[in-house]
């Protein structure tokens, strides 16, 4: 189908702009057009932007987080589980299998630690993974014996249990945010989750850092050097000063390549170590968790924690993205933490810098309205100043996809 939206303002600043899509394509922008057979869009002088791009995603566990028990508040909730087995996220505890046996004694229980690092399961959930290998994140106690705690295993447990998650509810849920792309960081996935949006997997390219079991220097440097042969850049996890530096120093003897990425940074120090890499950051995390950063992060890392403003400063390219499901996913509350920050107020950055980072491709290129581009489109309800001034989902009126309108 195609389309002429009228009186529409574009970010650039024009307004009473004109725009023409046809065959997935921005036709033409101009004023005055003429119909011809389009179905009419009145854009009454709102702005009408590229679509959002989340930058950091994780699809199917934010789909099944919206299905699992919520223990955010304590693991007393997954008393309240019907189910026949209990997936349950949010734990801010570290607990063993006998803890979860008491809570849940007949069916089996896994439960994500928030930071997405840790599964703890009940006796009767490890007992589906029968015979168990003897994998260093297996956590065992004394005898030799499962404590029920497995540190950064998803692989092992992907697939072991019925699929959960609705990705048709997730894609419905993006496109009411605007977002019209995404870039799923899960390590090792390979084939890109069908959604209507566009979807990037980082695979291979994404190099998770344990931080209980961090590489050696000379793995990390094998593994970088072997990706860039092959014309990938890379995609490291970086949640601590220590996994920063084993990274910059790997990076600095092998090079780097245009679209190297940090995820994360949430522990950067030094700027200015970061130029000619690309930050991939959650300003979400900073409001959503600030209480807890407060309690938990060392005092010498609360200055550093998840830095904007100063990465800017020093020249350092930084998108902005969500990574739910440990962080909130509506980008416009991320536009509003990363402008109003009281931890780190020092990193506010304005409104307009991160939603300009929400509107650059997988690629890390920025985007714009223009003729040929693949029309993945968001009109907002209002000029682009208001939504600048009180950034807000319920200002997403009509979504485009490939020059469908799906919202």
């Amino acid at each position: 189908m195609s389309w002429l939206i009228r009186d529409v303002s574009l970010a650039d600043g024009r307004t009473g702009v004109d725009v023409r899509l046809d065959g997935g394509v921005i036709a033409e922008i101009g004023t005055g057009l003429n119909l011809r057979g389009e179905t009419e869009v009145d854009g009454d002088g709102a702005v009408l932007l590229p679509g959002l791009h989340d930058h950091h995603i994780h699809l199917h566990g934010t789909a099944a987080a919206r299905e699992s028990i919520d223990c955010t508040t304590g693991l007393a909730a997954l008393r309240t589980a019907t189910t026949p087995r209990v997936r349950a996220v949010g734990a801010g505890v570290s607990v063993d299998r006998h803890t979860l046996d008491q809570l849940v004694p007949d069916r089996p229980v896994r439960v994500q630690h928030r930071s997405g690092a840790l599964w703890m399961l009940n006796t009767a959930a490890l007992a589906e993974l029968a015979p168990l290998p003897h994998l260093p994140g297996i956590e065992r106690d004394a005898t030799g014996e499962p404590t029920g705690r497995l540190w950064r295993l998803d692989d092992l447990l992907r697939g072991t249990w019925p699929p959960r998650g609705d990705l048709t509810a997730l894609g419905r849920e993006l496109t009411a945010f605007g977002i019209t792309g995404v870039t799923d960081a899960t390590p090792g996935l390979a084939d890109p989750p069908a959604l209507p949006q566009h979807v990037t997997v980082l695979g291979e390219r994404k190099l998770l850092l344990h931080d209980h079991d961090l590489p050696g220097y000379d793995e990390l440097r094998d593994r970088i050097a072997a990706l860039h042969r092959r014309g990938l850049p890379v995609a490291v996890h970086c949640v601590t000063r220590v996994s920063l530096l084993l990274t910059l120093a790997v990076l600095d003897e092998v090079g780097t390549l245009p679209g190297d990425r940090i995820e994360h940074g949430a522990v950067v120090p030094d700027p200015e170590q970061l130029r000619g890499l690309t930050v991939v950051t959650q300003p979400g995390f900073v409001v959503a968790n600030r209480e807890r950063y407060r309690a938990e992060v060392d005092p010498d890392d609360l200055p550093h924690l998840y830095p904007y403003a100063t990465l800017l400063t020093a020249g350092v390219a930084v998108l902005p993205s969500s990574d739910a499901p440990y962080g909130p996913l509506d980008p416009w509350a991320i536009m509003r933490a990363a402008a109003s920050r009281e931890l780190g107020a020092h990193e506010r950055v304005p409104v307009r810098t991160v939603l300009d980072g929400f509107l650059h491709d997988a690629e890390l290129r920025p985007r714009s309205i223009t003729a040929g581009a693949t029309a993945d489109l968001v009109l907002l309800a209002a000029p682009l100043p208001t939504a600048l001034d009180s950034p807000d989902a319920a200002l997403v009126q009509h979504v485009w996809i490939g020059g469908n309108q799906v919202r």
